[in-house]
């Protein structure tokens, strides 16, 4: 069967092949092989450059071919390496061959084909690609959770005042405001992007089991460890990583993971809420001519993004919580299940992306029903009770918490009967003149301007 969006196996790749298309230049196959060859070729200027007789610098014109290999790299490149894999069954010997054909023709880089790989062990090619593309990988989930913190504080500012009950517990209680618990989330994610931008993302360079014994062996009198962290780090933008195994230890990918995790648990959180408050009216949904509710009740309109929102971010939490669990974790100096988990970076973030495009798309077509969120609010006299309560216990009044409770819990209690209870208070006559004025929508405390200030 033809490969296509229809045919994908994964929804990756098919129904939602759109989002996550920023995606595929830097987790794909071709990605990886792309950046083996950049890694590859940037050791080999790094070595032309240590001031080995048998290695010669290699002119601007060879390093501005060795590094168009990686910048021009194209389709036609990666099936030409995959088809040298199907020969050697290994994929980073495949990267070698392939190099060392295209600068065949070169006298310069031909003469220098034989320290393309020089010393290194595939890790020390796969890892600093991993890093290649986690950096990149990075950049690409932070700009959209950045979309998706700037919608969310914008109908913060913009909803600050409109007061809403809230519902601890799922009961009734204190009042907020609708753009206070919108800001509540703004707040939480911007911090964890903060901790997903800090982390450090690591390389290594030195060997088989990482302690630069065939390097030294060679070239005893060269500093390896410095020039492994010059490349790592000045010409490939990661941060090196001194002791490892055979394999760079993967200890940034979990904490990375884990932040992402954390952001995308802050969301699904979000998610129910939301869909919680369009159950209750609070929010209506715009319309958009020709979409379908149901299959057979044409009144329905969905909360259809953030279910979609929510299951992909399950999806994409599962996945990243396993690479995080597993990946730290090698037998003795090197196994393989690291190899093949490692294929999967792509899915984790994809799933990722495609939950944080529905939500957008949710949090554009609300619209609040003030109506509602006003009836709400009228019908729960009984939220004042804490008002009351407090300041009864300033004024030194009698067991006011009993009071109130004797008065509230369990009933119905309307605008009149609070008022007559306030008014029967020995209070001093402003606070008693507050607590009057004082309705459900009024008790907000400090609300909205904290939801301006996220």
């Amino acid at each position: 069967m033809e490969l296509n969006a229809l045919t994908a196996l994964s929804p990756i790749d098919g129904r939602y092949a759109r989002q996550t298309e920023p995606l595929r230049a830097i987790f794909s196959e071709m990605a990886f092989m792309n950046a083996r060859v950049r890694v590859e070729v940037e050791w080999l200027i790094a070595l032309s450059e240590a001031g080995f007789d048998e290695l010669p610098a290699l002119s601007d014109h060879g390093k501005a071919f060795l590094r168009g290999l990686a910048d021009n790299f194209s389709l036609a490149d990666c099936e030409a390496i995959k088809a040298i894999e199907k020969v050697t069954n290994h994929d980073v010997k495949a990267v070698e061959y392939w190099i060392k054909e295209q600068v065949n023709h070169d006298e310069e880089l031909k003469s220098a084909a034989e320290f393309v790989h020089f010393s290194c062990t595939s890790e020390d090619i796969n890892n600093t690609s991993h890093a290649l593309m986690i950096l990149e990988g990075r950049k690409v989930i932070l700009n959209t959770l950045g979309e998706v913190h700037a919608k969310i504080r914008e109908l913060a500012h913009r909803w600050a005042d409109v007061p809403m009950l809230s519902r601890t517990h799922g009961q009734t209680a204190t009042p907020t405001t609708v753009g206070k618990e919108l800001a509540n989330t703004a707040v939480r994610l911007a911090r964890i992007m903060d901790n997903i931008a800090q982390v450090k993302v690591y390389a290594k360079m030195n060997g088989a089991v990482g302690n630069f014994n065939a390097h030294l062996i060679t070239y005893p009198d060269l500093d390896w460890e410095a020039l492994a962290k010059k490349v790592v780090e000045e010409r490939l933008g990661a941060t090196f990583n001194t002791h490892t195994i055979q394999i760079e230890t993967h200890d940034y990918m979990a904490e990375l993971f884990h932040e992402v995790e954390r952001a995308n648990t802050v969301l699904l959180d979000f998610d129910r809420d939301i869909w919680g408050y369009v159950s209750q009216g609070y929010f209506r949904q715009k319309l958009k001519e020709g979409e379908v509710g149901s299959s057979t009740m044409p009144h329905k309109v969905n909360p259809i993004d953030f279910e979609n929102s929510e299951g992909n971010l399950g999806l994409a939490n599962a996945v990243l919580n396993h690479m995080a669990g597993k990946l730290p974790i090698s037998r003795f100096q090197r196994d393989l299940t690291d190899s093949t988990v490692l294929r999967n970076l792509g899915v984790g973030f994809g799933y990722a992306m495609i939950a944080y495009a529905s939500l957008l798309r949710g949090l554009n077509k609300l619209e609040i029903n003030e109506a509602r969120l006003a009836e709400d609010l009228d019908n729960a006299w009984e939220v004042l009770a804490e008002a009351v309560q407090t300041v009864m216990r300033r004024y030194g009044l009698p067991k006011p918490y009993e009071q109130l409770k004797a008065l509230t819990r369990g009933k119905g209690i309307t605008e009149e009967s609070m008022r007559e209870f306030i008014s029967t208070l020995d209070l001093p006559a402003d606070a008693k003149a507050r607590l009057i004025e004082l309705t459900p929508a009024t008790y907000i405390g400090k609300a909205a301007e904290l939801a301006r200030r996220c």
